[in-house]
């Protein structure tokens, strides 16, 4: 955990430059724009899953506004399509620590409209994993991760920040048995961009 929480205070002390930045007009997501950010995050397992088990993961993200702000009242906002490559995913487990390395090529963002500064959204994406070592114990070296989070991007001139909290389940989808998988509640927070 110690691990994790000292990920989360980097992150954090790297945004703390941007924090007297003017907000840009633009700053944030607008059709037609990319998305480039640089993330990193952790968290412990949950029921449902393996338990006594940690995970820590650090990702790149590339991301296209697909729309104009749409749908009525507080549901208004933007939807991104978004591609995440993770050269670096530890796992804490029982037994041994695992060291690997994934993609998700499926992030399905909804960036809703902005609060001043701050656009809230939801994101549902998976992908896959491939570690050294058996992740649980006794399955596969190849996993799939499914996961959706909640979170906001706090604009700041031209570079942003986002924080969010994500459920993430890792498990083989069968292709060995037992399959008992693993969920976890991370803590993720990026640095990025929103260009046009």
């Amino acid at each position: 955990m110690e691990k994790i929480f000292l990920l989360w205070v980097l992150a954090g002390y790297l945004c703390v430059p941007l924090w007297g930045q003017s907000v840009e007009t633009g700053a944030g997501p607008q059709a037609g724009g990319h998305e480039v950010q640089v993330w990193a995050g952790g968290g412990h397992s949950v029921a449902g899953g393996t338990q006594n088990t940690s995970a820590a993961n650090l990702g790149l993200r590339y991301g296209w506004v697909l729309t104009n702000p749409f749908l009525p009242g507080p549901l208004k906002g933007r939807f991104e399509y978004a591609v995440d490559a993770v050269p670096a995913f530890v796992v804490f487990q029982p037994g041994n620590t695992v060291y690997g390395a994934g993609v998700n090529p499926l992030n399905l963002k909804w960036n809703f409209s902005s609060f001043g500064r701050v656009v809230p959204y939801l994101e549902l994406s998976g992908g896959v994993l491939f570690t050294n070592h058996e992740t649980p114990v006794g399955t596969s070296k190849i996993n799939f991760m499914p996961g959706a989070g909640f979170g906001a991007n706090i604009l700041r001139g031209t570079w942003n920040w986002s924080a969010e909290v994500r459920y993430q389940h890792i498990s083989n989808a069968g292709l060995t048995k037992p399959n008992p998988g693993i969920n976890t509640v991370q803590i993720r927070v990026g640095l990025g961009r929103f260009k046009k």
